[in-house]
């Protein structure tokens, strides 16, 4: 369930989401320069599917901006696919009616159809053409991204959640399961975008006692995480704190039972043979993890050691085979003190992706 990439950059997970028919699709750049990205706003966008439906339209009116927006992805054929493995018409034409599904509301009232609309019917050409023209991420497009049982709030400035990234919710699922300790500790996860991870492990962890602590060094990210925990009613289990990294968590150094990060992991140089909706759209502070993009993974192994307690457990999102056998041999030689029970966790491709350990 990936986007597709440039073929050079196949193994890169982070601008990957689904070009398969599923509600997660971001596609690849045309030659035309890169559109000035929208301003980015503080405050979280509520979804386009939470909206109240104000608008109303005709029939008619709503019938020829379909037909419109149609022909519009239509024309597209396999343009983007062969320049860029992007999204062919069949593809667009089912993120089309997805946005109708979302947008659209259908009533009746003494035996008449009413089209109500959560936008008017001028947005949607506008969002269409955003998403055709300028490449615009669909998911920005109606404000949410669909991820493991949630439907959770992105809007620009924040990383669209991938389903790989799904698995680390999962790994600590597996290591809190008969582990009162960890199920009822202190959890962290760090670079929490959308919070998805952090409101993941929170469902894990289950009523128990155990919370987790979600850091950001983004305004705009913090404001939508908090938004998404909000939503499903999490406030009371994971806090949102700004900041870079370990910088926030200084009051619980060396208590954590464990944390999690999807850090930023491109290599500089390649952020620019990304898709459109990625390198153009996305942040790309979320993305450039620096000249071999092992920046931020190494900040986090060497800080492992002094955040967890004795036991506590860590997971790494990567790049892919490559970073996760420097990260096991940096940690084996190192910190072989520090910690155990290194090992490599594959995606759901079967590519090298997750770093777990403990600490001893």
């Amino acid at each position: 369930m990936k986007l597709s990439l440039t073929p050079k950059l196949s193994t890169f997970l982070k601008p990957s989401l689904a070009t398969t028919p599923l509600r997660l699709s971001v596609c690849t750049s045309s030659l035309s320069p890169p559109p000035p990205p929208p301003p980015i706003s503080l405050k979280p966008q509520t979804p386009l599917f939470l909206r109240p439906p104000i608008h109303s339209a005709t029939s008619s009116d709503l019938q020829q901006w379909q037909d419109w927006a149609k022909t519009l992805a239509s024309s597209i054929g396999s343009t983007f696919a062969d320049s860029d493995n992007g999204p062919d018409s069949t593809l667009l034409r089912r993120e089309l009616n997805w946005l109708v599904d979302d947008a659209v509301q259908q009533e009746i009232e003494n035996g008449q159809r009413k089209i109500r609309l959560r936008v008017s019917l001028e947005e949607l050409y506008l969002l269409w053409k955003q998403r055709i023209e300028k490449r615009r991420p669909f998911q920005y497009i109606v404000g949410c991204e669909h991820w493991r049982e949630l439907v959770l709030c992105v809007q620009e400035g924040v990383l669209i959640p991938r389903p790989e990234t799904e698995l680390i919710v999962d790994l600590v699922g597996d290591v809190v399961k008969g582990e009162e300790d960890l199920r009822e500790g202190l959890w962290a996860d760090l670079g929490t975008g959308s919070g998805a991870i952090a409101i993941g492990i929170a469902r894990v962890l289950g009523t128990g006692g155990g919370r987790v602590i979600a850091t950001d060094l983004s305004p705009t990210a913090i404001s939508v995480a908090r938004f998404n925990v909000e939503r499903y009613g999490l406030q009371d289990v994971v806090e949102l704190r700004q900041g870079s990294w370990f910088d926030p968590l200084k009051d619980v150094e060396g208590k954590l039972a464990g944390f999690v990060s999807n850090p930023p992991y491109i290599p500089s140089d390649n952020i620019s043979g990304l898709q459109a909706e990625v390198g153009r759209h996305e942040p790309r502070v979320a993305l450039d993890g620096g000249v071999d993009g092992m920046d931020d993974l190494l900040h986090l192994c060497k800080g492992a050691a002094s955040m967890l307690k004795p036991g506590g457990f860590f997971a790494f999102e990567t790049n892919g085979e490559k970073q996760c056998k420097y990260l096991v041999e940096y940690m084996e030689n190192e910190a072989r003190s520090s910690f155990c029970n290194l090992s490599i966790i594959p995606d759901f491709a079967g590519i090298h992706r997750f770093v777990t350990g403990f600490r001893k």
